[in-house]
């Protein structure tokens, strides 16, 4: 079988999602253009033998709309006759392109494909493709006639199911920004971030390089100050189990970003004489309940680890997305995982949670922390809005 290899993994640091952040004032095309071009200047390759570019973006609309990986890939200077599609998996998104992606390397449709991420929340906003429109329909409304909730109150849900009260979630958000901060003080990132161009609040040209939304501060006795971010009359007759534990401290920021995998066969990177980093392993997505939402990493990390032949203590790392705390704390208490592994250089809670882009940075880092550790087996799952959940096994190579 032809085996999908990794030969490259690059993200651009994280921006805050608001006006004024450091990547608003880049239009979101061109995040996405710096990833593409870099990460085949910095290889070496011929652009034109790329068979396809695979994107991820959740808001696609307003900057983003128009299948934005196609303008990106005319942005960098690709020729016409590479083609690209965006694709909407919701946080999973780049996450699913990256299997689609090594899955059609597999299959044999592709030799070289690119898969990639990019949301801007600062110029394009969450909701900004609904418009406030209902976009669920009558038959969503039957089936669940008490409503569909936000992911908000999913975690809190969760929160509660599994028994993790604030002091938890807000230890586990400290140590997010720890973790990140140490990586980044000892220049652990630095193999994996593009420096980009960009403008600041004053106008000025400046290179961005260190993630925004890191805050090496934080800690968890200052985050218990923090107000719970989703309470309303309305849940709280409809969930009493809810504790109201979920903060803007215990949650993934809004962010700017994009990243990039160069992903091909194994006989075409020894042909083009590139040294591959990690070979995709397993795959695996699944769907769990739309009001909790956010469990569904727990029913894909089984799939993935049984088609894997693997147990969770194969396993020398794990990204599991941070959108909120106890997403990854519940994931971790149903597996026994080692809390030392769980998201080694911090999680979307310090990194940002770019959306579009998060699938393809959580696989950037991931495979930048096995070979800074060395060790063999990393996998990668992340929730998915609307109970779904991508789950990935790679081998160092």
């Amino acid at each position: 079988m032809t085996k999908a290899v990794i030969v490259d993994v690059v993200r651009i640091a994280s921006g805050k999602g608001k006006p004024g952040g450091a990547l608003s004032g880049t239009h979101p095309v061109e995040l996405m253009a710096h990833v593409l071009r870099s990460i085949v200047d910095r290889n070496g390759l011929d652009p034109a033998l790329v068979d396809d570019v695979i994107g991820g973006c959740v808001g696609q609309a307003g900057e983003q709309a128009l299948n934005i990986t196609r303008s990106a890939v005319l942005s960098a200077g690709f020729p016409e006759s590479v083609p690209a599609t965006t694709i909407d998996r919701q946080c999973g998104s780049s996450q699913q392109a990256a299997h689609f992606a090594a899955q059609g390397v597999i299959a044999g449709a592709y030799d070289i494909v690119i898969a990639a991420g990019v949301e801007s929340m600062s110029r394009v906003p969450m909701g900004t493709a609904t418009m406030g429109k209902d976009a669920s329909g009558p038959g969503i409304a039957a089936r669940y006639p008490e409503g569909l909730v936000n992911q908000g109150i999913s975690a809190e849900l969760i929160t509660a199911k599994w028994k993790l009260d604030r002091e938890a979630l807000d230890a586990f958000a400290a140590q997010s920004h720890q973790r990140a901060a140490e990586a980044a003080a000892q220049g652990l990132f630095d193999k994996e971030i593009l420096p980009i161009s960009v403008t600041n609040a004053a106008g000025e040209t400046v290179s961005h390089t260190v993630d925004e939304t890191v805050r090496a501060s934080t800690t968890a006795e200052g985050l218990a100050g923090l107000k719970p971010s989703f309470y309303s009359e309305k849940y709280a007759q409809r969930f009493p189990e809810a504790q109201w534990s979920i903060t803007p401290g215990n949650s993934s920021p809004l962010t700017a970003g994009a990243s990039a995998a160069l992903i091909m066969s194994e006989e075409m990177a020894s042909k083009l004489g590139l040294t591959p980093r990690a070979r995709f392993h397993s795959f695996s997505v699944a769907g769990d309940d739309p009001i909790f939402m956010l469990t569904a990493p727990i029913p894909a990390t089984h799939k993935v680890l049984a088609r894997a032949g693997l147990s969770i203590d194969d396993i020398d790392t794990y990204e599991v997305n941070e959108a909120f705390a106890p997403v990854p704390l519940a994931w971790a208490h149903e597996f026994g995982a080692d809390p030392a592994k769980l998201n080694p250089w911090g999680g979307a809670i310090a990194l940002g949670h770019a959306l579009g882009s998060s699938g393809t940075r959580l696989l950037t880092t991931m495979v930048n922390h096995l070979e800074a550790t060395g060790g063999r087996y990393g996998l990668q799952t992340m929730c998915e809005g609307v109970g779904m959940a991508n789950a990935t096994i790679i081998e160092r190579i």
